[in-house]
């Protein structure tokens, strides 16, 4: 039974002595496989730090060439406002013209209906006076007529009493 004991003994001891031996050989081991999942780490880490800088520098590109598209899109939308601007106040311009040879016309039109309507009453009158005219002519060429015819029959008369006296 000693002996049994004794190389259980030295078994444990050699296990132990196996056994540690390993342990340390799995902690080198474990701290070499650490110390290369943190380089690994590091080196993913630095690709993607390298990325993060690709991709910044990328939209910082993208955004500077944004604003410079910006910037002229402004300058293009205030150039098309000029030119619209323009033709905005020429059109204001005539519209006020316009509105301004109305505000005169409607007094000229009214004044020129006025003088319309005295012109057609004055030619109304007028004619009214000449058909007068003529009908006092006619009155005074028929007395001048009759008058006539009168004065000519008289002396007719007058010269037949006449003759009658002499024969």
């Amino acid at each position: 039974m000693q002996t049994q004991q004794l190389q259980v003994h030295k078994i444990r001891s050699s296990g132990s002595i196996n056994y540690s031996g390993s342990v340390l050989a799995m902690e080198d081991n474990d701290e070499e496989m650490s110390r290369s999942a943190l380089n690994s780490f590091r080196a993913k880490e630095e690709e993607i730090e390298k990325k993060k800088m690709e991709v910044r520098e990328k939209v910082q590109a993208h955004l500077g060439r944004v604003e410079e598209e910006t910037k002229r899109l402004a300058e293009i939308r205030e150039e098309l406002e000029a030119l619209a601007d323009p033709t905005r106040k020429e059109v204001a311009i005539v519209r006020k013209k316009i509105d301004v040879i109305n505000r005169e016309l409607k007094p000229l039109g009214m004044s020129c209906q006025k003088k319309e309507k005295e012109y057609k009453e004055a030619l109304d009158a007028f004619n009214e006076k000449n058909k007068e005219k003529a009908q006092l002519l006619t009155k005074l060429m028929e007395q001048l007529v009759s008058e006539s015819e009168r004065q000519r029959m008289k002396k007719l008369e007058e010269l037949s009493k006449h003759i009658e006296t002499l024969q």
